[in-house]
């Protein structure tokens, strides 16, 4: 995109964020949905078909470009970016990583204008941070595929017109090998959704299970085509790839919001007859979290820079999300302490990063999950004995 273009864009959602969106953040937390009215807006604006390429009718942005953007959406419930983050991310991306060309034709300019919704129906309740251990399948019987199991936590399960599925189609396979991936109406006979969960925070932000009852779907439903069958944890894994840089950035917005929110509170509340931003040991919390986000963003705009480039797919993302999630943690932490007592009160915005944040270290892989990748990307063979 071109930069001034980009600016434009940029500053335009800033706008958006912070006039239309953070008004409502409490009622949003408190009703766990997101207004009509701003699903429309971020429609009208091409936030669910950011990162899709111009061709199928998004806006083509770079992974730096992209990342640029997330900071802005970071600034506020990250309920928000969740109603359009999984067609932008692991799911839109199952189809532009492993989708043919028909199928990237047939649901992309959907996905890009809102029409629909994607879901990644990946984990399970015994498989999640290890997909190898997943227990969904999908037998052939005929020109068809017969999917059976069930999936957990599935982001926008509760709204998904489709929902790419990855299932066992080769039982003997070690490992994660003989995995596929499969788009799977969200309304076919067979599937149903689970009650919305009920969460610790990112209140807006709707999960739920998916059960998939001998759910019948044609060949050309394997995402690839029959080129894609058994390939599907590849795919899984650069889309992850991608949304832990996304994630990072993500974790950034949040982050520099929450820098705000501290630095207005120290620079407001009044104890023994002044601010307490003049007490140093106030000073030290702020200090630390305004280093924090300085130094989460610049890795995520390296990180995204490598990526584009293609240099780092790997360990870099793994590295931003690890580093820029517990980062984030930090910051909501010494944001509460800033704010003393009220920032143990509900209706306080950054009690309820706090709650916010915390998911940021779990999903599209666990810290845990990230530093055994960062280590055996240094370490190699050595890392496995």
């Amino acid at each position: 995109m071109d930069p001034a273009d980009l600016a434009d864009v940029l500053s335009s959602v800033r706008e958006f964020i912070r006039s239309e969106v953070v008004p409502l953040e409490e009622r949003i937390d408190e009703q766990n949905e997101i207004p009509a009215s701003l699903v429309e807006a971020c429609k009208a604006m091409g936030l669910y078909g950011f990162t899709i390429p111009e061709q199928y009718g998004g806006l083509g942005l770079t992974t730096t470009e992209e990342v640029q953007l997330v900071f802005e959406l970071g600034y506020t419930t990250p309920a928000l970016r969740s109603l359009f983050g999984t067609n932008n991310g692991i799911a839109g991306h199952v189809l532009l990583e492993g989708g043919t060309e028909e199928q990237k034709k047939a649901w992309l300019p959907r996905l890009a204008g809102g029409e629909v919704t994607a879901s990644f129906g990946l984990t399970e309740a015994d498989a999640g941070s290890d997909p190898s251990t997943l227990t969904t399948t999908a037998r052939r019987d005929g020109a068809d595929w017969v999917l059976n199991g069930s999936k957990r936590y599935i982001t926008n399960a509760p709204i998904a017109d489709v929902i790419m599925v990855f299932a066992r189609t080769n039982p003997d396979a070690p490992g994660n090998r003989g995995i596929s991936t499969f788009l799977v109406p969200a309304r076919a006979p067979g599937v149903s959704i689970g009650p919305k969960d009920h969460k610790m925070g990112q209140f807006g932000a709707w999960t739920a299970d998916v059960h998939l009852d001998d759910v019948r779907v044609p060949a050309d439903a394997v995402i690839g085509g029959e080129d894609g069958i058994d390939k599907g944890f590849l795919t899984a894994a650069k889309c992850l790839a991608h949304g832990r840089v996304h994630i990072a950035a993500l974790c950034v917005g949040m982050a520099n919001r929450l820098v705000e929110e501290s630095v207005s509170f120290a620079q407001t509340r009044q104890a023994g007859g002044k601010p307490i931003a003049t007490f140093q040991l106030v000073q030290g919390l702020i200090a630390d979290s305004v280093t924090d986000y300085y130094a989460g963003r610049a890795l995520v705009m390296e990180t995204a820079r490598a990526f584009d480039a293609g240099t780092d797919k790997v360990a870099g993302p793994s590295a931003a999300k690890y580093f820029c999630s517990e980062m984030v943690g930090r910051v909501a932490d010494r944001a509460v302490q800033v704010h003393g007592g009220a920032g143990y009160m509900r209706g306080v915005a950054v009690e309820r990063f706090y709650r916010d944040a915390r998911l940021f270290r779990i999903y599209e892989g666990t810290s845990q999950i990230q530093q055994v990748i960062i280590a055996r990307n240094a370490l190699g063979k050595a890392a496995r004995g």
